[in-house]
């Protein structure tokens, strides 16, 4: 009997057997690897529940919170993942099922593709997106079909949901729009927009409420001017050929964007496949993308491949060798990776899954019940504070580093006055050093007495772009704002480490071309808790001529200055 969708019981049962394989494949890599730096990271947003989180919205936590209840290690922190892939896999066929693709191409496919792999058992936000963009195109190729109020509800919360797990949520929800205008003729999907705003709306209140900081930090803490270079274009196609599958990739794309467009559901999957990966080729001109960032895209490339070979009843011999090879190799590196081979090891995208448990335990002994601190990186400190059980491993987030959520958590407040341990990966001058031997490599662990930081003080320097002469003297007008419940003051009287105003220039996102301390006045101010105060300094612009951009910074030692102000697009000519 044939193995169509015309005979559901014959047609079902090999992807049975397919989605069991799939699902022990990645329980077994989930109880087996280590957490990805990522994921430690994530599992400390599932520690601190919230609406939101720095640059992601929470499903990801939600996920990790759920089976971290049930098993406290990394099998628990990934089971939601790995349970909800597989689910997504079967939703895809379900899909693809409907233009009579047979399980025997669906599961040749589905397994070149080397990204749904890697989320198959990892819990950052592309797992959930991959989930609920699958139930996205599950409910909407019904409501193509027909119209339903239900199923319209069911799309808003799947909508909200997509956008709880990531913001690129909006891409698949976007084009899918734009494939199908008439959509705005039925009055359904006007509850499918209230329902999907209604859920999705405690989240934009969590980032009102903390003036919105991803989009700050995009727009305002970070340069602003972007040189195309060439080499994130190539570095982003390369990418999407690896993630596609080395051997089969390029017939992917080349035999989705053939595909002729024959209904409603099928213009969405190419309006989304041309779309997601078009819209992020354009983004290499303004940044580095990362090639993870099309998940979402990979699953309509591939349903248009499997619906034009079935619609054309071409399934060339060459095509199933090529995709055998390639699964073999997926598995080959699955499975060294689970073995944790010394080739493997080598691989610097994969190092971060081992030996980190071990490196924990080392520092563990070292700092005790004591702070862990470490600079620039979320992902070690993180890791700390899964593999000892603790909240007490802090990321010193300076100058040089990106935000995070340990600016936002009120971690640093516990930490002030204390004895903590700082971690770094060179010796920290003029302290006594331990050094800490591993796998990992080698770190280094130093006492701080009366640790002090400002990372959450506030600098607004009301200041627009600034043009000016080498060597002149710019004055600038700050008002500086104490966010913390208790009182802060400046003074370095009686005090181990001293603290120091610093105007910092700028020329690219790590370098730095000239550090200016403010005068003493800075240390006489004093803040109460949410009190704001006015505070004239002035920098000496760069003799060199060219754009830079300003930063004040609050730095105290042994630490290297933190992110207090936005930058200041300040040209010297």
């Amino acid at each position: 009997m044939a193995n169509t969708a015309g005979n559901p019981i014959q047609s079902n049962k090999p992807i049975w057997y397919f989605i069991a394989c799939w699902t022990v494949l990645n329980l077994l890599q989930a109880a087996v690897l280590e957490l990805h730096g990522d994921e430690a990271y994530y599992w400390l947003y599932a520690q601190k529940p919230d609406w939101g989180y720095f640059y992601h919205p929470p499903m990801m936590a939600v996920f990790i919170k759920i089976g971290y209840t049930l098993f406290h290690n990394e099998f628990g922190a990934r089971l939601v993942a790995v349970l909800t892939n597989s689910l997504a896999l079967y939703l895809l066929w379900l899909i693809v099922k409907k233009y009579t693709v047979t399980p025997k191409w669906f599961i040749l496919l589905t397994s070149c593709v080397l990204v749904f792999h890697v989320y198959g058992f990892t819990t950052t936000p592309d797992a959930p997106l991959f989930f609920f963009a699958a139930v996205f195109y599950y409910f909407y190729q019904k409501y193509a079909e027909k119209d339903s109020w239900l199923t319209a509800f069911i799309i808003g919360v799947a909508v909200a949901c997509l956008l709880y797990s990531k913001y690129h949520g909006i891409l698949l929800v976007g084009f899918t729009v734009l494939s199908n205008f008439k959509l705005f003729k039925r009055p359904s999907f006007y509850l499918a927009i209230v329902t999907g705003l209604i859920c999705f709306t405690p989240h934009i209140l969590w980032q009102a409420q903390r003036n919105f900081p991803a989009v700050n930090y995009q727009l305002f803490e970070r340069s602003s001017d972007k040189i195309y270079n060439v080499s994130f274009t190539i570095e982003y196609l390369s990418g999407q050929l690896l993630l596609g599958g080395i051997l089969l990739s390029w017939y992917l794309f080349y035999k989705a964007f053939r595909t002729k467009i024959t209904d409603v559901f099928s213009r969405a999957l190419v309006f989304n496949a041309i779309g997601t990966f078009g819209f992020f080729c354009v983004n290499t001109f303004f940044a580095n993308v990362q090639p993870h960032y099309t998940l979402i895209g990979f699953i309509p490339l591939v349903a248009l491949v499997m619906i034009n070979l079935h619609r054309n009843n071409n399934h060339p011999k060459w095509l199933f060798n090529v995709a055998i090879a390639n699964i073999v190799l997926i598995l080959v590196l699955r499975i060294s990776l689970v073995l944790g081979l010394p080739f493997i090891k080598k691989v610097q995208a994969l190092q971060t899954y081992f030996g980190f448990r071990e490196w924990a335990a080392k520092v563990h002994e070292k700092a005790g019940d004591a702070w862990m601190v470490m600079d620039d990186g979320f992902q070690n400190p993180s890791k700390y504070d899964f593999y000892n059980h603790t909240l007490k491993g802090f990321a010193y987030d300076s100058r040089y580093y990106g935000r995070t959520m340990f600016d936002i958590w009120p971690m640093e407040d516990s930490l002030q006055h204390k004895r903590v341990y700082l971690v770094l990966s060179d010796p920290l001058q003029g302290y006594k050093t331990d050094t800490i031997t591993g796998e990992v490599g080698t770190w280094y662990g130093a006492w701080v007495e009366d640790a002090r930081t400002y990372q959450k003080i506030a600098i607004d320097t009301k200041t627009k772009p600034v043009t000016a002469h080498p060597g002149q003297k710019v004055e600038f007008d700050l008002s500086i704002t104490n966010p913390y419940t208790y009182d802060v003051n400046f003074t370095n009287v009686g005090y181990t480490h001293p603290v120091y105003l610093e105007g910092c220039f700028f020329t690219g996102p790590t370098d730095i071309a000239d550090v200016q301390q403010s005068d003493a006045g800075f240390n006489s101010i004093s803040l109460n808790p949410g009190e704001s105060k006015l505070y004239k300094t002035a920098v000496i612009a760069p003799r060199e001529k060219g754009t830079y951009y300003l930063m004040f910074s609050i730095r105290t030692e042994p630490f290297r200055g933190s992110k207090n102000s936005r930058l200041i697009k300040f040209t010297v000519e």
